[in-house]
């Protein structure tokens, strides 16, 4: 039955490949091995999971005809399988799953069918207990969180428990999982956090920078076929006063004209670690021919997906305080416990928004359509765009429909950044590609306000407000102590 098949194989069609070459190198193979290894390397590439018959059948026959005919059987097992497992069984690993998009994203490829494995070392905990922060949500450690997706689906999720920046570590991982696809969360994402102090700066460049040059070289030297999805912001192009266009810009410049990478503005250190990334991969690209595929995403909104809400063993984090909060959620928790919404500043800053829902069908949609090898695809990653004015205005009618009593002030913006501005991104591509976006409405703003709600009895009142000043960054070691009321 081509379900069992697909979960119980053991070799991927990379391997039927080598197999047939090592066959070629010592005499076994009289005829046509390239034939044999490209039909290996076209299952592979289509069905981008385990060849379940062929590397098998490959090994066991001498003849080239028999290995020619195996390959081909292997392609066809893909078909069937295809047919009864929406993913394909492809091996993505999430690099980051333990976070705030990366959970969502493990659970919701797991559920298509994809084989799905974690690798994390759940920094991301380590920053909350540093700083004294909670999520609102009560979230159960990583290895509970898997072991309670497992039982309730019979899905396993495998797991690696390390760090990216860690090379000897990651290559183990990529050795043992083979990953198809690697998703690559695993980034301090934080602006605030990286302009608290220079330690926390430098941290945020390291960990982002060198973690993603060693993704690169555990591709090129473990996994050369897997497709890098790595995870961008909106945030690398700062606020231009021309359209922001999707990854490149066409410029004709005394008479001569180009296709380029689109200027980058980063606002902070946290953004410029992305623009370096993007820039290194764009290199390992046309370098190394590695397929790569960046989202530049906008700001994520949201903590329910089909797969978070199936057990409050499962169930997402969601950040309100001033460093990790994004500000859509801020507002909804704000006006949740009877807090004034905080506007930084005139409140005209404007960004792309995006549903949670939308980013783990953004990944998928980004797994399934891989770039070429030496392609470097640059997608932004959103569906609407508003001001900051504009989200609370939102937020205010969303509560007063269901009886609370919202109130937005304006508090000093601890961003150097423009408050009024030109703001027009182009984000048609996904869209191309199958997205259906979840537009946000009084509906989907009344059910995070209720959820709110619901825990609101975790928050604590004084991490609020903006607690990291832009300009203040200095050499000294911050420790975050919000301002008065």
């Amino acid at each position: 039955e081509p379900r069992k098949m697909f979960a119980t194989a053991k070799t991927s069609s990379v391997g039927a490949t080598r197999l047939v070459a090592r066959q070629q190198r010592g005499g076994r193979v009289a005829a046509a091995p390239a034939v044999a290894m490209r039909h290996a390397a076209q299952a592979r590439r289509l069905a981008a999971a385990p060849a379940i018959a062929g590397a098998k059948l490959v090994v066991r026959h001498r003849e080239a005809p028999t290995a020619v005919s195996a390959a081909r059987s292997a392609l066809q097992a893909f078909a069937m399988a295809a047919e009864t497992a929406p993913g394909n069984g492809t091996k993505v690993m999430i690099i980051g799953g333990d976070g705030y998009c990366g959970w969502a994203t493990a659970l919701y490829l797991s559920k298509q069918g994809y084989e799905v494995a974690i690798l994390d070392n759940c920094c991301r905990r380590t920053f909350d207990t540093q700083l004294g922060f909670d999520t609102l949500t009560p979230i159960a450690s990583i290895h509970d969180r898997v072991a309670k997706w497992e039982e309730l689906t019979g899905k396993k999720i495998q797991l690696f428990i390390g760090d990216v920046c860690d090379y000897e570590f990651l290559a183990a991982a990529f050795q043992d999982f083979e990953p198809d696809s690697a998703v690559h969360f695993g980034e301090q994402r934080s602006a605030p956090y990286s302009m608290m102090d220079r330690s926390r700066a430098v941290f945020t460049q390291y960990n982002n920078v060198i973690g993603t040059i060693n993704v690169l070289y555990a591709i090129k030297e473990f996994s050369p076929d897997c497709h890098l999805v790595k995870l961008g912001t909106m945030g690398e192009y700062g606020t231009p006063n021309i359209d922001i266009e999707e990854g490149f810009i066409t410029i004709e410049h005394n008479g001569r004209t180009d296709t380029l990478p689109y200027p980058k503005q980063g606002g902070s250190f946290y953004h410029l670690s992305k623009c370096h990334d993007s820039a290194n991969i764009l290199f390992a690209t046309k370098s190394w021919n590695i397929r790569a595929t960046d989202l530049n995403q906008g700001v994520v909104y949201g903590v329910y997906t089909e797969e978070t809400a199936m057990d409050e063993m499962l169930i997402n984090r969601l950040d309100y305080d001033g460093v990790f909060g994004t500000a859509l959620n801020r507002f909804v928790i704000q006006a949740a416990v009877g807090h004034p919404m905080t506007v930084y500043g005139k409140g005209g800053q404007t960004r792309g928004f995006l549903d949670i829902r939308d980013t783990v069908r953004c990944i998928e949609l980004a797994v399934n359509n891989p770039a070429d090898p030496g392609e470097f695809k640059v997608y932004n990653q959103f569906t609407e765009q508003f001001s900051v004015n504009e989200l609370a205005e939102i937020v205010s009618k969303a509560a007063r429909n269901i009886g609370l009593e919202p109130e937005v002030i304006n508090v000093p913006n601890p961003r150097t950044e423009m408050e009024e501005h030109y703001y027009n991104a182009k984000h048609s591509k996904l869209e191309e590609l199958g997205l259906e976006p979840h537009l946000l409405n009084d509906s989907i703003v009344e059910s995070l306000l209720t959820f709110a709600v619901k825990y609101k009895h975790r928050l604590k009142r004084e991490l609020i407000l903006p607690a990291v000043d832009w300009k203040a960054s200095s050499s000294m070691i911050k420790k975050v102590k919000a301002p008065a009321a």
